[in-house]
C-alpha cells in the first residue's frame, strides 16, 4: 500500500515545495508560475498540447526503435567481424566525441524541419548507448562456455545465436534502457533548433510570448510522457529477461 502510495506522496510534496518557493520568495510569475496556472493552462490548452505531445511522441518511438536496431546491429558485426572492429571502434570513439548538439542544425539543414531530423537527433544519442552495452555483452562471454562449444564442434554462428547473444541480452536491456532516458532529449532538442511541431517548438512559442505557464504545462507533459516510457521499456524488459531465465539475480 505504502509503495503505491510513494508516487502520489513525492508529488504532493513536490507541488507544496514549489508553491512554498513560489510564497516565500515572491518570484513574478512571468519567471515562476504557481502550479495551479500550470494546471489551468493545461486544462484550457489541453488539445493543443496533446497534438504536439504526440508528434514528440512519434519521434521518440521512432528514434528509439531505429536507433536501437542500428546499434544491435552494429555491436553484432564489433562483436563477429575483427577487421570490422578495428575500422569501426576509432569511428565510434570520434563520433561520440563531437558535441551531439551541435549536429543538430546540420540535420535540419540537410532533412528539413519534418520529422526526420528529430528523428536523426534522437538515433544519433541512442546509437551508441545501446551498441556499447550490448557489444560489452557479447564478449564477455564465458571462456569455458567457449572451449565447451569447441569441444562440441558448434559452428561459430549457432554459438552466437543460441550462447553469446542470450547471455548479452542483460547488458542490452541495460543499455536500452539508457536509450530511452535520453531519446526525448534528441527529439526536444531537433524541435528546438527547427520545427513547426512538437513539444519543444511549443515550448519555444510559448517563452517567445511569455507564456511562461504553457511553457510549464507542455514541460510536465513531456515529463509525464518520458516517465510513462521509461517505466514501460523497464517493465517489458524486466519481464523478458525473466522469461528467459536471464534477468540479473539469475545470471550471477
Amino acid at each position: 500500500m505504502i509503495k503505491c502510495a510513494r508516487p502520489f506522496i513525492i508529488i504532493i510534496g513536490l507541488l507544496l515545495a514549489w508553491q512554498l518557493l513560489i510564497y516565500t520568495t515572491e518570484v513574478p510569475p512571468y519567471i515562476l508560475p504557481d502550479p495551479l496556472s500550470v494546471f489551468q493552462a493545461l486544462f484550457q490548452r489541453f488539445d493543443t498540447l496533446i497534438n504536439h505531445a504526440g508528434i514528440t511522441l512519434l519521434e521518440i518511438i521512432l528514434g528509439f526503435l531505429i536507433g536501437s536496431l542500428l546499434g544491435c546491429c552494429s555491436a553484432l558485426v564489433l562483436a563477429t567481424v575483427k577487421s570490422a572492429r578495428d575500422w569501426l571502434t576509432p569511428l565510434l570513439v570520434i563520433t561520440q566525441s563531437l558535441p551531439v548538439f551541435a549536429l543538430a542544425p546540420i540535420l535540419v539543414l540537410w532533412l528539413g524541419y519534418g520529422l526526420p531530423s528529430k528523428i536523426a537527433m534522437a538515433v544519433l544519442i541512442i546509437y551508441f548507448p545501446v551498441t556499447a552495452a550490448f557489444y560489452d555483452g557479447l564478449r564477455r562471454t564465458p571462456r569455458d562456455w567457449q572451449a565447451l562449444a569447441q569441444v562440441m564442434g558448434a559452428k561459430p554462428l549457432a554459438f552466437l545465436v543460441h550462447v553469446r547473444i542470450p547471455l548479452a541480452l542483460p547488458a542490452l536491456s541495460s543499455g536500452l534502457r539508457v536509450a530511452m532516458a535520453t531519446a526525448p532529449i534528441g527529439a526536444i532538442v531537433g524541435e528546438w533548433v527547427g520545427s513547426s511541431e512538437g513539444l519543444g517548438y511549443l515550448m519555444l512559442h510559448a517563452n517567445g510570448r511569455m507564456q511562461i505557464d504553457l511553457m510549464f504545462a507542455a514541460l510536465l507533459i513531456l515529463s509525464i510522457m518520458a516517465i510513462s516510457l521509461y517505466l514501460t521499456t523497464d517493465h517489458l524488459l524486466h519481464k523478458l529477461l525473466r522469461h528467459l531465465s536471464l534477468d540479473d539475480h539469475k545470471t550471477r
